[in-house]
């Protein structure tokens, strides 16, 4: 995969860019991450100083146990997209966003970093056909509030433990991608007595470090007084310049073309759904407490430690050609946990919006697997 060639620093920067606009986690957040590059430049960034990795790849086929699904199908429904959203819930004062189709058992879907629930545009109207289906926008993305809070992994775990409680009020099955996915587990092992299973789509989080040090050291007075809020400045800078560039329509289309191997689907809808949140008037700084505050202190939260704590069934739907969260990172969270099934599609860090007709098949076999059996209230 590989980008028009450029005589200037923008090339470069541009690559860079690709990795920021869904899913920009650390090497701490993120295991086996890998990072294609075909060229190299004297003015390039390097990743390491902004510790930002991830992205949209996606592609092609699916495998399922011993059958091969191998050609995707055609005309699959859309979901309308409706710039003022759908349905809205207050949440501790924030507007959350959330669409809801659908009768029968609930399924609750969660996007990953810069998505929104319209990020499930091709999985909802199909799901919906026999289950009662939820899509939220976690705060500070989407169409919910762009919150100026300290953002941790916990406030959307609270956020969606919440929804499950006040809105869906009743037995679920919690799906997410990236972002999503590490968010439904954490809300999964926050509510057991509600959620009956979890499916990840190439799911965001990392295994603890084995031998349990900290690279936490105390700050030093010259730290505090001096380097820290010089650090500031320039990341707010930084951070500030990438995050304008980032939004610009042609922009966004450029880096989700070099991200969907399958550009058919990279459209003004695909488009639209993350330039008008970024647009907010809060958005920037939401961006930069991500960057700065919430993606470089995940250490504390681990794979393993949330695994430890869950009980119900487990499904992998999992992009195999995702050079930033590979297949040997979920065939590490089948080891560990054995309630695991693990889909293979030949696909990206999104394979649920670049071969939804894949991702679509895999998930309502597994779900009619759980036999689930909806309550009189979602009928």
């Amino acid at each position: 995969m590989s980008s028009p060639p450029s005589s200037s620093c923008a090339a470069p920067l541009s690559s860079s860019l690709r990795t920021q606009l869904f899913n920009p986690f650390p090497n701490r957040f993120i295991s086996s991450a890998r990072f294609y590059q075909h060229r190299s430049s004297k003015c390039e960034m390097s990743r390491r100083g902004f510790a930002l990795k991830g992205g949209i790849l996606a592609s092609g086929v699916s495998v399922m146990g011993s059958s091969l699904i191998t050609e995707p199908a055609q005309g699959v429904e859309r979901l309308e997209f409706k710039p003022n959203g759908y349905n809205f819930w207050t949440w501790r004062g924030h507007r959350i966003h959330y669409v809801v189709q659908g009768e029968g058992f609930p399924i609750v879907l969660i996007h990953g970093f810069g998505a929104s629930a319209f990020h499930w545009r091709y999985n909802i109207p199909e799901l919906a056909k026999k289950y009662k289906v939820y899509a939220i926008d976690l705060l500070g993305f989407g169409w919910s509030d762009k919150a100026l809070i300290e953002y941790d992994a916990m406030v959307w775990r609270d956020q969606v433990v919440d929804f499950l409680k006040e809105i869906v009020k009743e037995p679920a099955v919690v799906v997410g991608n990236s972002l999503g996915g590490f968010t439904a587990l954490v809300a999964a092992a926050g509510l057991p007595e509600q959620v009956v299973g979890v499916a990840l789509l190439n799911s965001a989080g990392q295994f603890g470090n084995a031998n349990g040090k900290s690279n936490e050291s105390e700050e030093t007075l010259l730290q505090k007084a001096i380097v820290k809020p010089l650090k500031e400045i320039f990341q707010r800078i930084v951070l500030g310049f990438l995050f304008w560039q980032a939004k610009q329509p042609a922009r966004i289309e450029s880096v989700l073309k070099s991200v969907y191997i399958n550009s058919s689907n990279v459209d003004d809808y695909l488009v639209e759904s993350i330039t008008r949140p970024a647009a907010d008037p809060n958005a920037g700084e939401v961006y930069y407490r991500l960057m700065t505050r919430f993606m470089l202190n995940q250490s504390k939260y681990t794979l393993d430690g949330v695994l430890s704590e869950l009980s119900c069934p487990l499904l992998l739907l999992w992009g195999d050609l995702d050079p930033w969260v590979g297949p040997a990172k979920a065939n590490r969270i089948k080891e560990f946990y054995p309630k695991t099934s693990l889909v293979n599609l030949k696909a990206g860090h999104c394979p649920h919006d670049e071969v939804p007709e894949l991702a679509n098949r895999a998930l309502l076999d597994w779900l009619s697997s759980l036999k689930l059996e909806a309550s009189p209230q979602s009928l």
